[in-house]
């Protein structure tokens, strides 16, 4: 196997994206990064237990990318998010945006850049409040941060309403009487309301039909290419994540594991942790074909992690090495410019999956 095969009902889904200059290739040192964190940690208190949500994240968002964020529930994509957005505070590290540290500004410099970073949540219906009319709804941040006349933002809102595929029959209505895809339409029109450079897209599609999801998805690209948009996404539909990015990066208990272009991802992934991640992907075509599970068990937890590298437990690579000791007492080179996959043996994936592959 070297690629992931599609999830059901993405078949439906629009043509990708051209990909970026950058989508398989590291940053170019031209294209200077909208969004860098470094060293970003996030660690919560429990029951006298440090949960480290974030362990020590290097991410670059480059300038009109599309950058995916995938791994399993719990694996700290929304937290990074969230950290990045400054809906909480990191316990250590840096987050950049457009060259400024988030964690210094204050008052008016804060609130300017609240403007430019937005977020599209993943329940449409349960991100909107019910007692607002679509016009409320989508004003809000208008009148919160800009304070326009009555006229001017009725007409603002409808420019928003219609960009996103809605009309003025819709300015009155509350969220229990749209469509799922409608309020996520409404929720799009509010995030473009302040005209954000950065949109993170929290499963934007997960709660939708697939027939709904695939016209979110077109809206989402030519919104993109309307607005010079970037977009940080994060999804469990890896369909839905090969569409849409340009850029990939994997996440496990905290870590990023692997950093690649789309298709490099989905065509070579070097990873043991990305390769089981695609393998566990439904392939109705091949349903009759008994294909081995290549990850075992459920993920440590964040309070608990394992030594050496996070994923060896779980390790399907192990069984093809002739000495794995290593990973069970080191910690395995982060991913940077250099080092693509977060593994001793990325060599060895491909040809180890060979063997087990039916």
């Amino acid at each position: 196997m070297t690629g992931g095969p599609a999830t059901p009902g993405t078949s439906a889904l629009p043509p990708r994206a051209d990909a970026a200059p950058w989508a398989d290739a590291a940053p170019r040192a031209e294209a200077a990064p909208f969004v860098r964190v470094r060293g970003l940690e996030k660690v919560f208190r429990a029951d006298r237990r440090a949960v480290r949500a974030v362990a020590g994240v290097d991410l670059d968002i480059l300038p009109g990318e599309v950058h995916a964020l995938v791994g399993e529930s719990g694996s700290g994509k929304t937290t990074l998010a969230r950290c990045i957005l400054r809906l909480i505070e990191p316990t250590a590290g840096t987050v950049e945006v457009d060259g400024r540290d988030v964690a210094q500004l204050r008052g008016g410099d804060l609130r300017e850049l609240r403007r430019e970073m937005q977020l599209v949540f993943q329940d449409p219906q349960g991100s909107l409040d019910p007692r607002m009319s679509v016009l409320e709804l989508v004003a809000e941040p208008i009148r919160t941060h800009l304070r326009p006349a009555r006229g001017s933002l009725e007409r603002a809102v409808l420019e928003l309403l219609e960009g996103v595929g809605l009309a003025r029959r819709h300015l009155d209505r509350r969220p229990h009487e749209l469509s799922g895809g409608q309020c996520q339409r409404v929720a799009i029109a509010r995030a473009l309301a302040l005209k954000p450079r950065l949109i993170v897209l929290d499963e934007p599609t997960s709660a939708l039909d697939v027939s709904v999801q695939a016209q979110i998805l077109n809206l989402l690209l030519e919104l993109r290419a309307r607005h010079g948009l970037t977009y940080l996404l994060i999804s469990h539909d890896l369909g839905v994540v090969r569409h849409l990015s340009d850029r990939i990066s994997v996440m496990y208990l905290g870590r990023i594991v692997e950093r690649a272009g789309a298709d490099a991802i989905f065509e070579d992934a070097q990873h043991p942790y990305t390769r089981a991640l695609l393998a566990s992907v439904p392939d109705v075509a091949a349903a009759r074909t008994q294909r081995p599970a290549l990850i075992r068990g459920d993920p440590p937890s964040p309070a608990e992690p394992p030594p050496g590298c996070p994923f060896h437990p779980r390790c399907w690579l192990r069984d093809h090495l002739e000495d794995a000791s290593i990973c069970e007492s080191n910690t395995p080179p982060a991913v940077d410019a250099l080092n693509r996959a977060a593994c001793f043996f990325p060599d060895r994936v491909a040809p180890a999956l060979a063997k087990v592959a039916p």
